[in-house]
C-alpha cells in the first residue's frame, strides 16, 4: 500500500561514455513495434504484495546529486545494465557541487542515459515491469529530473512507480553483492552529505540510531583536501596520499569517539586546518602524506569504534558499510577488522556501487515493489526526505 513516498574504490563511480541518442525517437521505434494502440496510463489499485518472480524486471533511475545514472535488474540480485554518467569534471574547477549545474547536466544526460541501459540490457521498454526513482534526501533540482523521468514512463507503460530514498538504496547495494546479507543489522551510511548510523530491523523497518551533528564523513574529506590543494573530490585523493603516510604521525582528535551514536567531524576538520596554519606559519615543511593518513585514521576511527559499539549494545551481529564513503580503503580494512574481532558479519559493495548508482535504488525498489509499495504519480521530491 502506498507509504509516506507515496504522499504527495575509492573514487567517483567511472563515467560511462554515453552515445547522443535521441530518446524520443528511441521511444517512437518501441512504440511503433510493440504498442500502437496504448490506451491512457493508469496505475494499477491493488496493494497485494507482487509474487516472487525472479523474472521481474526494474528499470532505475537515479539524479539526487551529480551522477545521471539509469539500470536495469533482473529479479533481486542481476544486473542487466548499470550506466552512470559522472559529473565530477564539470564540477571540479569550482572545488564542489554547482546545484544549478548539476541540475542542467542531468537534463541534457537523462534521455540518452535511459537509451543506452535498454540497450545494454538488451530489452524495451514494454518488458519493464516497474520504474524505480530515487525520491529524495538530494539536490532538489537534481531529483526533479530524474522523478519526471519516471513518471512519465510509468504513466505510459502502465506500471507501478516505486519511489525510494536514497540513504535506503545505499543498503540495498550490499543486497546487490552479497546473496547472505539479510536484516536485522546495523549499517553505517557514510557520503559526501550524510553519515548514518542505522538499526535495520527488517526491510523498509528503520531506526536512525546516530546522525552526524554538523559535517559529513565525505563533507569533511572534500574541505580538508580543498585546503591541502588536492582538489575535488577530495576523498579519493586522499584515500590514495594516506597509503604513503603514517597514519599515527600526528595525534589529531576523535569527537565523540566513546560518546552515543552521533558524529561530528567539524573539529576535526578544523584541527587538521589549525595545524597546517601553524606549522606554515613556523616556516617547517608539511607532509602532505602525512596529514591525510593521520585525519583519515582519526575520522575512520570514530566510525568504527561506533558501528562496533552498536552492534554489540543492540545484539545484532551483522554490519553493513554503504555510501560513497564507503569505497575508502582504510574504512574497509579497519571496519571488517573489528568485525571479525567481534565475531560480527561484515559486508560491503565494491567500490563501483558505493557511489550513487541506479542499480542500488532498483534493488530497494524491487524489495518495495515485492511488498506491495506504490507510489502516486502525483509524487513531489523531497530533499531532506528522512530514512525512518
Amino acid at each position: 500500500m502506498p507509504d509516506a513516498l507515496s504522499g504527495g574504490t575509492a573514487g567517483p563511480a567511472p563515467g560511462v561514455a554515453i552515445p547522443d541518442v535521441s530518446f524520443a525517437e528511441a521511444l517512437a521505434e518501441d512504440l511503433e513495434l510493440a504498442a500502437p494502440d496504448l490506451e491512457p496510463a493508469t496505475l494499477p489499485e491493488e496493494d497485494e504484495p507482487a509474487p516472487d518472480a525472479p523474472e521481474t524486471l526494474i528499470l532505475a533511475i537515479e539524479t539526487s546529486c551529480d551522477e545521471t545514472s539509469a539500470a536495469v535488474l533482473r529479479g533481486d540480485r542481476t544486473i542487466l545494465a548499470n550506466v552512470v554518467s559522472s559529473q565530477a569534471a564539470l564540477h571540479e574547477r569550482y572545488g564542489g557541487i554547482v546545484p544549478e549545474l548539476a541540475s542542467r547536466a542531468h537534463v541534457q544526460a537523462i534521455n540518452p542515459a535511459l537509451a543506452e541501459v535498454l540497450r545494454k540490457a538488451d530489452v524495451t521498454f514494454w518488458d519493464l515491469d516497474a520504474v524505480a526513482v530515487t525520491i529524495g534526501p538530494g539536490l532538489m533540482g537534481s531529483l526533479v529530473v530524474g522523478v519526471a523521468a519516471a513518471k512519465s514512463l510509468a504513466a505510459l507503460l502502465e506500471v507501478p512507480l516505486i519511489g525510494v530514498n536514497h540513504l535506503e538504496a545505499h543498503i540495498y547495494a550490499n543486497f546487490l553483492q552479497h546473496a547472505d546479507v539479510a536484516p536485522p543489522a546495523i549499517a553505517l551510511i557514510v557520503s559526501g552529505g550524510h553519515t548514518l548510523l542505522v538499526h535495520m530491523f527488517d526491510h523498509g523497518l528503520y531506526e536512525v540510531l546516530g546522525e552526524t551533528l554538523d559535517d559529513a564523513a565525505g563533507e569533511a574529506f572534500d574541505k580538508v583536501a580543498r585546503y591541502l590543494g588536492l582538489g575535488y573530490p577530495g576523498g579519493p585523493v586522499v584515500d590514495k596520499l594516506a597509503a604513503s603516510g603514517d597514519p599515527a604521525a600526528i595525534p589529531f582528535p576523535r569527537p565523540m569517539r566513546d560518546e552515543g551514536y552521533d558524529f561530528s567531524f567539524s573539529g576535526l576538520k578544523t584541527a587538521v586546518l589549525t595545524y597546517v596554519d601553524r606549522e606554515r606559519r613556523a616556516g617547517r615543511e608539511l607532509s602532505v602524506e602525512d596529514i591525510c593518513a593521520s585525519f583519515q585514521e582519526a575520522l575512520v576511527d570514530v566510525q568504527v569504534a561506533k558501528t562496533v559499539r552498536a552492534a554489540k549494545e543492540h545484539d545484532i551481529p551483522t554490519v553493513l558499510l554503504c555510501g560513497g564513503v564507503a569505497a575508502n580503503s582504510r574504512l574497509r580494512k579497519l571496519l571488517g577488522e573489528a568485525c571479525d574481532a567481534a565475531g560480527i558479519r561484515f559486508f560491503r559493495p565494491p567500490a563501483e556501487l558505493c557511489t550513487d548508482n541506479a542499480a542500488m535504488v532498483a534493488a530497494c525498489g524491487y524489495h518495495r515493489y515485492r511488498r506491495g509499495i506504490r507510489t502516486t504519480l502525483d509524487v513531489t521530491p523531497d530533499p531532506n526526505f528522512p530514512l525512518a
